[in-house]
This record gives C-alpha cells, sequence and structure tokens, in this order.
C-alpha cells in the first residue's frame, strides 16, 4: 500500500516537492525575493495524474508561505487557478498581482 504523500521545501532547488514513497511525485517552482514567492511552474508526473498530488502539493507549499509571512505571486497556471478556487489563500496574493 502507498504511503502518504508529503510535501517538503528544496530550496537548493527553489521547488516545493511532493513524494510517494520516496519518489518525487511532483514539483512547484519558485523564485524567492524580498517579501514574495513567485510560483512559476507546477508538475505533477503523468504516472501520479488523478490523485489530487497538485492541489495537495500547492495547499502545502501555500500553507508554509503562510506561516512565513510571504505573499504569493501566482504565475504558474496551475497555482492561480488553486488560489482562485480556493479564496482562504486570496490574502497571500501580493497587491496587485
Amino acid at each position: 500500500m502507498a504511503s502518504e504523500p508529503t510535501v517538503a521545501d528544496n530550496p537548493s532547488a527553489h521547488r516545493f516537492e511532493i513524494t510517494v514513497d520516496g519518489q518525487v511525485a511532483g514539483f512547484s517552482e519558485y523564485r524567492r525575493s524580498d517579501g514574495e514567492i513567485e510560483f512559476t511552474h507546477t508538475v505533477v508526473d503523468d504516472a501520479y495524474e488523478g490523485q489530487g498530488l497538485g492541489s495537495t502539493l500547492v495547499e502545502a507549499a501555500l500553507d508554509e508561505v503562510r506561516r512565513d509571512g510571504v505573499q504569493v505571486v501566482p504565475s504558474c497556471p496551475f497555482v492561480k487557478k488553486y488560489i482562485e478556487r480556493h479564496r482562504e489563500y486570496a490574502d497571500l496574493v501580493a497587491p496587485g498581482r
């Protein structure tokens, strides 16, 4: 039986990664600057599609960003749509973004 997915920041690779059974199943790349994090690209490996891992990944990343007090620039279309559907994260979006 597969283990629960885990999400962790990998700062050296500039991305949050979601792993399943020790394998990276997807990631959300970012660029950090003063007080902001810009999410640029989110990918889930085809072998893991349809399991909700993209949403799990983005939710965990946004939760960590909230704890860090950083604002979000949602350049990645997946992150942008996730925030539009989950308005509880709308306050994280940097003004004018």
